[in-house]
C-alpha cells in the first residue's frame, strides 16, 4: 500500500508552507506529494494569504525535491486549454526528472470560476474527454510529426506536439463517483483510478465498475492502479486525535466514519480494509499543513506497519 500526501492549499497556504510539507513528505519516506487545483477556499476558513496555482507550485517543487512523485488531484479541465496544459505538464516533468503525474477532472466548483472570471461551461464532461485525447495525443506524437484534432470543443491543426515529457508516459489519473461515463473514460485513458472520500462499500462498487469497463475496452483490469483519497487525523491517544480534529474544524466520530482517524492501530486496520477491496494507494488528505508532527507520526507508526 502506497501512502501519498495530499494537500488543499486553497484553504490557506503559502508556497513556502507547501515546500516545507513536500520536503517532509520526501524525508519521511512517503511516495508522493499531491495538491488540489482550486482558486477559492471552501467552508469556514479565510483562505489567507490566497490561492497558489497548482502547476506553478509543482514546477517549484520539481526543482527542490529529488525523489517523490508530484501531481494533482485533480487539475480542473475548465482552468486550462488542453494544448497549454500538455506543454505545462511536460515542462514540469522535465524539470522534475520524470516524476510528474496528471490527475485531470472536469471542474465542478462554480463559485471559483465566478470569482476569477473563468468560464464555467455547461457541458464539462464532453470537454474533459476531448482534453484527455488531446493531452495524451500530443505527448504520444513522435518528434518530427504533427498532431491534428478536430472535435466539438477544441480544434488543433499541425501542432508540433512539443515539448515532450521526460517520462515515456506520464501517468494519468481519472477519478470520481459517476457510475457510467467515468468508468468508461478511465478505461480508455487512465493509468490510475481514484475515488475520493468514499466508504469501503462505495469504493468496492466503483472499482468493480472501472474493472468491468477496462475489460470491455480490451484492457486488463489490473493494468490500472486503484486508489482512494481520504482525510487523515491520527493521534497517539484520544486527546491528540481530538486536538487534531478540532484544529481542522471536524468531529472525531465523523472523521472515523468517513476518513482515517484514531490511533495508528485503528488507521492501519482501516487501511487494511481498503486494501482488501482492491485499493493499492491512499492519498492522505492533510488539512493542517503546519502540523509536521502529524506527518512524522503517520510515517513512524502507520506507514512503517504497511511496508
Amino acid at each position: 500500500m502506497d501512502l501519498r500526501i495530499f494537500t488543499e492549499p486553497q484553504q490557506g497556504a503559502t508556497y513556502d508552507t507547501l515546500l516545507t510539507v513536500a520536503k517532509a513528505t520526501e524525508d519521511l519516506g512517503f511516495d508522493a506529494f499531491f495538491r488540489s487545483d482550486h482558486y477559492l477556499r471552501m467552508g469556514n476558513v479565510d483562505g489567507l494569504p490566497g490561492p497558489t496555482d497548482a502547476w506553478i507550485t509543482l514546477a517549484g517543487l520539481a526543482r527542490e525535491t529529488k525523489r517523490i512523485r508530484l501531481g494533482t488531484l485533480m487539475t480542473a479541465g475548465t482552468f486550462r486549454l488542453p494544448g497549454v496544459l500538455a506543454i505545462q505538464v511536460a515542462q514540469v516533468d522535465q524539470m522534475s526528472g520524470g516524476r510528474v503525474e496528471l490527475g485531470l477532472g472536469a471542474g465542478w466548483f462554480e463559485e471559483e470560476h465566478t470569482a476569477y472570471g473563468i468560464p464555467f461551461p455547461k457541458e464539462k464532461f464532453g470537454r474533459l474527454e476531448e482534453q484527455l485525447e488531446i493531452v495524451t495525443g500530443l505527448w504520444q506524437t513522435k518528434v518530427g510529426s504533427t498532431f491534428d484534432f478536430h472535435g466539438r470543443f477544441y480544434d488543433l491543426t499541425d501542432s508540433p506536439a512539443l515539448p515532450k515529457p521526460a517520462q515515456e508516459k506520464i501517468p494519468v489519473l481519472i477519478g470520481g463517483h459517476g457510475a457510467t461515463r467515468t468508468p468508461r473514460l478511465a478505461a480508455r485513458y487512465a493509468d490510475e483510478f481514484n475515488i475520493p472520500f468514499a466508504s469501503i462499500e462505495d469504493s468496492e462498487r466503483q472499482f468493480g465498475r472501472v474493472r468491468a469497463a477496462a475489460e470491455e475496452a480490451g484492457r486488463r483490469a489490473d493494468d490500472l492502479v486503484y486508489s482512494n483519497a481520504l482525510v487523515v487525523c491520527v493521534g497517539r491517544d484520544d486527546a491528540e486525535v481530538a486536538r487534531r480534529a478540532a484544529a481542522i474544524g471536524r468531529e472525531v466520530d465523523e472523521l472515523k466514519a468517513n476518513g482515517l482517524a484514531g490511533s495508528p492501530a485503528e488507521v492501519v486496520d482501516k487501511i487494511g480494509k481498503y486494501a482488501e477491496i482492491g485499493s493499492q494507494r491512499i492519498y492522505l488528505q492533510v488539512l493542517d499543513l503546519d502540523d509536521l508532527d502529524h506527518l512524522e507520526l503517520i510515517s513512524a507508526e502507520v506507514q512503517s506497519q504497511l511496508a
